[in-house]
């Protein structure tokens, strides 16, 4: 951008639908568009701090270690040829596969929690892998110490608080992340400081609070990638009516949220913020279990559907569609 702005980038939760976030960096990435601060709940903390924690040169290819395929058979073969019904079941096998296995370098395979349960880990499957993949692929010092500020969100299970871990106030660490993604019953919460800490989308999937209630003084473009959309065609099965029911459940916690926000600024000349909600719309092949089919097929198509959807963002920027102009919120789908 040619002019002084403030670029936040704001990830929602989503699990193996976070590819596509990574495809929307990607785009913003080719063409200069620097985030100065990434906030994230669950799948987006994970994405934000593969980015913040990486040097600008390497971060597209930490993306890519994060998000390849971990495996190499029948269910991760591009099958170009497939009709739809045999690709919803290659993407149904796909998410039952890892329902059983887990996913290596995320979470173990199904009752790989420790049994018997403690008091307060009950879980299906654990997470300590996630701890040594952030440490291995996320250089902490710059995440805390770089030019990018990061953010992750949580919730406190025993009092409902939202929590929020920033690198402008404390130091963060690999168990923060981890906390932000454990979706209970899947995942174990985590202590941090004393408190069992769960799933930042519980409270707010995608995450808004954090900059529009302290948004930059500069004219601040927020740019919002959401995993699960609001708007889906009428369920047909019983695997379909579940499926949107999660994408009701979390992105109308989104629409609510961007409601308010417009109204508390509503009226106000202070601050300048536009913001661009940017959803993963084309799911039209997804499949009920989509959050767990990390199959690589699809994390390549999610891929390349979220570098579209940023390349639409550049272009909105471009023709003017978008504007950072207008005192107050504006709010902006880019579909």
């Amino acid at each position: 951008m040619t002019r002084d702005v403030a670029v936040v980038l704001v990830l929602s939760g989503g699990n193996a639908l976070g590819a596509f976030q990574a495809g929307v960096y990607e785009a913003l990435h080719e063409h200069d568009l620097k985030p100065e601060w990434i906030i994230g709940a669950s799948v987006g903390a994970v994405n934000a701090a593969l980015i913040a924690g990486t040097p600008e040169a390497r971060r597209i290819e930490t993306l890519r270690a994060f998000w390849q395929a971990h495996a190499v058979g029948p269910l991760d073969a591009a099958h170009p040829w497939l009709s739809s019904e045999l690709e919803t079941s290659r993407r149904t096998a796909a998410a039952a596969w890892t329902a059983v296995a887990g996913r290596s370098g995320v979470f173990g395979p199904l009752l790989s929690a420790q049994m018997p349960w403690s008091d307060d880990r009950p879980s299906i499957y654990e997470t300590d892998q996630l701890t040594a993949t952030l440490e291995r692929l996320v250089d902490f010092d710059l995440l805390n110490g770089g030019a990018c500020r990061f953010t992750a969100t949580a919730v406190d299970i025993a009092s409902g608080e939202d929590v929020a871990f920033d690198s402008t106030q404390r130091r963060i660490a690999a168990e923060h992340i981890r906390a932000s993604a454990a979706l209970p019953v899947l995942f174990p919460p985590v202590e941090v400081d004393g408190r069992w800490l769960v799933d930042g989308g519980l409270s707010a999937n995608l995450p808004l609070d954090p900059v529009l209630g302290d948004p930059p003084a500069r004219p601040t473009l927020c740019v919002a990638v959401d995993l699960l959309p609001l708007s889906g065609d009428r369920p047909r099965t019983l695997g379909e009516a579940a499926g949107r029911m999660q994408d009701l459940t979390f992105a109308a916690q989104s629409s609510r949220s961007i409601a308010r926000w417009q109204a508390v600024y509503a009226g106000r000349d202070d601050h300048r913020v536009a913001l661009a909600r940017l959803p993963y719309a084309e799911q039209r092949d997804e499949v009920a279990g989509k959050a767990l089919d990390f199959s690589g097929p699809t994390l390549a198509r999610r891929w390349t559907a979220g570098h579209r959807a940023g390349m639409r963002l550049l272009e909105a920027l471009e023709d003017g569609s978008i504007t950072i102009d207008v005192p107050g919120l504006t709010a902006t789908v880019v579909a």
